[in-house]
């Protein structure tokens, strides 16, 4: 198998942002206008609102990205993770995840948000099997898509 990097923003990687979470949008679902706005300029509406983007990084290529979005200080939604359609099942998703949960640790973040869709069976599976629970679905969520509201509390026995 090959190494997986996990290697935090740069503005020269943007563009991958865009285009693997685009993709991904549309082999699912569609693009919403709080995502394109979001998607093209990661800089405005996450890194400088205090949040933070990684990529996973196999031989000098792009292959998945994530993004922790501020809510608060110590409370972060877990947003934007897609990985190239070609290294699916490659467990790029589960690098980028377990990255978050030890990054969170590191940076005293408290707990994590995020929202998904209950037809993405393997990445409810996957938020699960890293210790997210559901919780109560507010009404005017982000998402039109967002069907499920999970959260992980990070602590010294998060895996």
């Amino acid at each position: 198998m090959e190494k997986v990097s996990i290697i935090p923003f740069e503005e020269q990687y943007s563009k991958y942002f865009y285009q693997l979470n685009r993709e991904w949008l549309e082999a699912f679902f569609y693009v919403e206008p709080y995502d394109e706005k979001v998607l093209s300029q990661p800089q405005k509406y996450i890194i400088d609102q205090g949040g933070y983007i990684f990529f996973a990084k196999i031989n000098n290529q792009i292959v998945g990205t994530v993004a922790l979005m501020k809510i608060i200080d110590t409370v972060y939604e877990l947003s934007k993770m897609a990985v190239s359609p070609e290294r699916r099942g490659q467990k790029i998703g589960h690098e980028l995840l377990q990255h978050c949960i030890n990054f969170s640790k590191e940076n005293h973040i408290e707990k994590l948000l995020l929202y998904s869709n209950r037809k993405l069976e393997n990445a409810i599976y996957l938020y699960k099997k890293y210790g997210f629970k559901e919780i109560p679905l507010e009404l005017d969520n982000p998402y039109a898509r967002g069907d499920i509201k999970m959260e992980l509390i990070i602590d010294e026995f998060t895996s």
